[in-house]
């Protein structure tokens, strides 16, 4: 972590609207290759993207990875060995789509996507479907459950779960840990992050819960599990987040990584703890696909 913070902290702030999305995949691209994973450009929902196929993979089960990058930057190309990571970590495919990013199409560019590729999961057959989200992504995953759950939308019986990665949950950039994590996180700075919101909601209200998933009902919500780094500005997304789902009734888990920082996951193979955070994140998922094909729940 110390030579990685040296490597990165020049660049702190730095990264800003569509200029950055090339340098993000970059280092995004940077992340090993998982082991025996194959991927396939798709389309579901009208919404491109590529699978991400470990070996032996079940019918009917599906996950959605729903990458970040603060709505501006990120690719599901990108994102593939990051995903793959989790899909050979669980045993069961991912879908990482290419929605729609700001500033050429903000808010709710971007949750249509999310949503019409569910949809086209379900229409495809998948009977059991996982949402995992980070950072952005984490934002846009909480507000797919929260729709799917709220509003008993379409193929909403196929959820068995959602997993977090340092989430945006409070567009309004309200947390403490903007302040007491400044010096800490070596990547984003709250002037930087405003800017990228601004981007993407065009005027909508940071603290309406459709963009803000911390002030949502958040009632209702199938199993959550939520990893963020205690060195992140964004550690009071997750806290408040999961505070609120456990209140609410939600079977809802927080695990804070002690010195590490955003989505500390992508250095998988160089930090310990980001193996072990795939290790966790790839038992819940087990879990949560095997208790559901217990139950019946999935097509035969």
């Amino acid at each position: 972590m110390a030579a990685m913070r040296v490597m990165v902290e020049p660049n702190k702030g730095k990264l800003q609207g569509t200029a950055a999305r090339v340098p993000f995949d970059t280092i995004m691209e940077h992340v090993s290759a998982p082991d025996r994973v194959v991927y396939e450009a798709d389309n579901i929902g009208g919404v491109s993207g590529w699978w991400c196929r470990p070996e032996a993979v079940r019918p009917g089960q599906a996950i959605v990875h729903i990458h970040g990058g603060w709505f501006n930057w990120g690719s599901a190309q990108a994102y593939r060995h990051l995903a793959g990571h989790i899909a050979a970590s669980a045993g069961v495919a991912v879908f990482v789509p290419d929605y729609r990013l700001a500033p050429e199409h903000p808010f709710p560019a971007a949750i249509q996507d999310i949503r019409a590729c569910y949809v086209g999961l379900t229409e495809r057959g998948m009977s059991e479907i996982a949402i995992i989200g980070d950072s952005a992504g984490g934002n846009l995953a909480i507000e797919l459950l929260v729709h799917l759950v709220t509003n008993s939308a379409s193929g909403s019986e196929a959820l068995v779960g959602g997993v977090l990665l340092s989430p945006v949950t409070d567009l309004a950039l309200s947390g403490d840990s903007w302040s007491t994590r400044a010096v800490a996180d070596p990547y984003f700075t709250r002037p930087q992050a405003a800017e990228l919101v601004r981007s993407y909601l065009a005027g909508h209200n940071p603290e309406d819960p459709f963009v803000s998933p911390v002030y949502a009902d958040l009632n209702g919500l199938p199993p959550i599990r939520v990893h963020v780094g205690d060195d992140e500005v964004l550690l009071d997304d997750s806290v408040r987040l999961v505070e609120r789902a456990v209140v609410a009734g939600v079977d809802a888990r927080l695990d804070v990584w002690q010195g590490m920082a955003h989505v500390h996951m992508g250095s998988i193979g160089r930090l310990a703890a980001s193996t072990e955070a795939l290790q966790l994140i790839g038992e819940f998922l087990i879990d949560r696909f095997t208790k559901d094909e217990i139950n019946g729940k999935r097509n035969l």
